[in-house]
């Protein structure tokens, strides 16, 4: 992205969303330029259960926990395995071969950056918060964060409204005073069914 587009988005992004008291960011394509390396991951492990997986499938369900997406990986290819041993299998995978090599997403990190200790900050993700937590280390984020929320720490994910609503409630900020960041509908429909507004950085 060229330095002007980059800006050009900065700008607009910024203009949406003024007046909001908090800020609820996604990580994986949304603050981090990683769901290629994602994607690699899950193809790689998939190879290990003999699928020959179509990465489309990750945009599709793009925000989904881990978890979910390796068991819905198994009911599309008609694959009985352990979910969680490839979930775990593909984490560990990411974090040891590609965390490293993160790099930001300019315009959305100069977003959040430009707003620190001006609004309150969160990060919802459908990531382990042990993967969440080094990648925003990589990008310098992490101490910028007040209220990181990962998988497992509500009952439903992704498109669910609860990880929206657990971080709303531990800013102590009212669910139409929150304003959320997406890469993918699974994260928009979720913040949808919090009472949320929300963008699709994707699209701007």
């Amino acid at each position: 992205m060229s330095v002007s587009t980059s800006q050009q988005k900065l700008e607009k992004l910024t203009n949406i969303t003024q007046g909001f008291q908090a800020f609820l960011y996604d990580c994986d394509g949304t603050l981090a330029d990683n769901m290629q390396a994602h994607k690699d991951s899950y193809v790689e492990i998939a190879k290990e259960y003999g699928i020959d997986l179509d990465d489309n499938i990750i945009d599709e369900l793009a925000g989904w926990p881990t978890i979910l997406v390796a068991t819905e990986i198994g009911k599309r290819y008609h694959k009985d395995f352990d979910a969680h041993e490839f979930a775990d299998k593909k984490s560990r995978l990411f974090f040891d071969k590609f965390i490293d090599k993160t790099l930001p997403i300019d315009f959305v990190t100069n977003h959040l950056l430009a707003h620190v200790g001006k609004v309150k900050i969160g990060v919802v993700s459908g990531g382990r918060a042990k993967t969440v937590s080094k990648t925003l280390e990589t990008l310098n984020l992490l101490d910028k964060i007040d209220v990181l929320v990962g998988a497992g720490d509500t009952e439903k994910g992704k498109p669910a409204p609860d990880p929206f609503l657990l971080a709303a409630q531990k800013l102590n900020v009212s669910p139409e005073h929150c304003i959320v960041f997406e890469d993918g509908q699974p994260g928009v429909d979720g913040a949808i069914a919090a009472g949320m507004q929300w963008v699709r950085i994707d699209k701007l």
